[in-house]
């Protein structure tokens, strides 16, 4: 019998109940506020038995929060009930005389009881803003496992510090599809591979935006869906292999539905950790790099840094192909080797990651498709791509760069293969990587697409993309790309690839 991990039951008690953004706890404890509240202006028989029970909900699930983390959502109802409980709680009392304690005048109590009120609403709207995501569940055929690995480069010394025998290292988070678990295995922690590392993450991602930490305090309980080290799916398919860099002081698993979406199909992702670049990395020894790299405030020496920044990553990037090709040669052992595709390679990345999938593939050849999710083209342009590309970005509007779209317009039509652009209607930036599934539902950060439909479209439309050249799905792919937007094609066409 497989161990459960020492917060597997905490994971089950903390984990949200679809569609209210709160657990079964917290659940209680809001109801048992509101209804010790209400105890207060039931008619009189029936005061002291509603207190009683609302005590009897609250106190107990009080306790197992608690017991598990309190979020910061749940301390505003918590202090409603304390202070409801000054209304409803002399009613149970009696003094020595016999005679009842005292009561609050309704017109002591009515806006006592409104501010309870107020209150104890906020809590449920605070977690709906920033909740403990849920991530969709993976509608392949494969069920998904996940782990993270270290390699460092013997051949690059580390740009980002002076010590000359500093090599560079990343940190690289697999998912690739898998045999199913038993029920009851632990999903996988998000953000992390402790709950410890995701809250480091956490806080560093709320400090590289201005925001407190303890906004996102949610983030790091979150499991996705799947499962560390399970089983290599069976059979003798081999997995195409999908590379994957982050936005500018992102992290690797900033994309991890999109990910888990694509292993469920029969993908290998490998997404990237930048070191000094990423907002921070946990390395396996425990040393804890934060990111370095910061805006100058002139554009012209933003582009120049943005442009070295792209270099680095971009060799990242092949680098860690070569690693994927070694590990499917058996050069270490490994459950994925044999398994892995190489040969039908892609790679992809979200704002500065998309700029750097961009770069990687116009340096090396053995990537045969690119994906640029919202991704400035930053770099030279030359030499031209040679591989199907495909851009997803969100609607051209008077406040983007006015840069943006002859930049990446150059990098498509200069491509000597067929290259698409998708534009997605309601999407925000950050609409192409988790952050709709728990950052607040506003415009101009998330799009419009909201918690569901976000991650659908950016996996389904990717996957299309994917399918049709690297695995030679027949089909005209425009028109299967017009179900998610609006779309452009440019550049020679080039037959896709047959499946081997």
């Amino acid at each position: 019998m497989r161990r459960r991990g020492p917060g597997a039951e905490h994971g089950r008690v903390t984990e949200t109940i679809p569609g209210l953004s709160l657990s079964l706890p917290e659940v209680l404890v809001l109801l048992g506020a509101f209804a010790l509240l209400v105890a207060r202006w039931l008619p009189p028989a029936a005061r002291r038995p509603g207190t009683v029970a609302a005590g009897a909900v609250l106190v107990p699930s009080a306790i197992v929060l608690g017991v598990v983390g309190i979020r910061w959502q749940m301390l505003p109802v918590l202090a409603g009930a304390a202070v409801a409980s000054v209304f409803a709680l002399p009613r149970l009392l009696r003094r020595r005389t016999g005679r009842p304690a005292w009561r609050a005048r309704w017109w002591v109590a009515l806006p006592g009881s409104l501010a309870c009120a107020g209150l104890i609403a906020t809590g449920p709207v605070a977690a709906w803003a920033f909740p403990v995501p849920v991530f969709p569940e993976p509608t392949g055929a494969f069920a998904v496992g996940t782990r993270v690995v270290q390699w460092a480069d013997p051949l690059r010394p580390e740009s980002f510090t002076a010590d000359p025998d500093d090599r560079r290292t990343v940190v690289v988070q697999l998912w690739y599809p898998a045999r199913k678990s038993p029920a009851g295995v632990p999903r996988a922690q998000y953000l992390g591979r402790t709950q410890d590392e995701a809250r480091t993450v956490s806080e560093a991602l709320a400090g590289g935006v201005g925001l407190p930490g303890f906004l996102f305090d949610g983030v790091p309980r979150a499991r996705s869906r799947a499962v560390v080290d399970a089983q290599v799916a069976g059979g003798r398919e081999r997995f195409p292999v999908v590379l994957f860099s982050p936005g500018s002081g992102g992290v690797r698993t900033q994309n991890t539905a999109w990910a888990e979406e694509l292993a469920s199909h029969g993908y290998l992702v490998a997404a990237l950790d930048h070191p000094y670049d990423s907002a921070v990395v946990v390395l396996a020894d425990g040393r804890t790099i934060r990111a370095t790299t910061a805006s100058s405030g002139d554009r012209d020496r933003d582009e120049e840094l943005a442009a070295g920044w792209t270099a680095v990553r971009a060799a990242d990037l092949g680098f860690v192909l070569t690693r994927l090709e070694r590990l499917d040669r058996g050069e270490t052992a490994d459950p994925l080797t044999g398994r892995l595709d190489t040969g039908r390679a892609a790679v992809a990345g979200h704002s500065l990651g998309g700029a750097a999938a961009l770069q990687a593939a116009r340096q090396d050849r053995r990537f045969d498709a690119v994906v640029d999710l919202d991704g400035y083209p930053h770099g030279p342009t030359a030499p031209a791509l040679e591989q199907p590309a495909l851009a997803l970005t969100q609607e051209i509007t008077a406040g983007t760069d006015p840069r943006y779209l002859p930049r990446l317009t150059e990098a498509l039509e200069h491509n000597t293969a067929t290259s698409y652009r998708l534009t997605v209607p309601g999407a925000g930036h950050l609409t192409f990587m988790d952050g709709p599934l728990y950052l607040p539902p506003v415009p101009s950060i998330v799009g419009t697409l909201g918690r569901t439909e976000s991650p659908r479209v950016v996996a389904a439309a990717t996957l299309a993309f994917l399918d049709a050249t690297l695995r030679g799905r027949p089909g005209d792919l425009s028109d299967t790309l017009r179900a998610y937007g609006t779309v452009s094609s440019s550049g020679a066409r080039r037959t896709a690839m047959p499946t081997p």
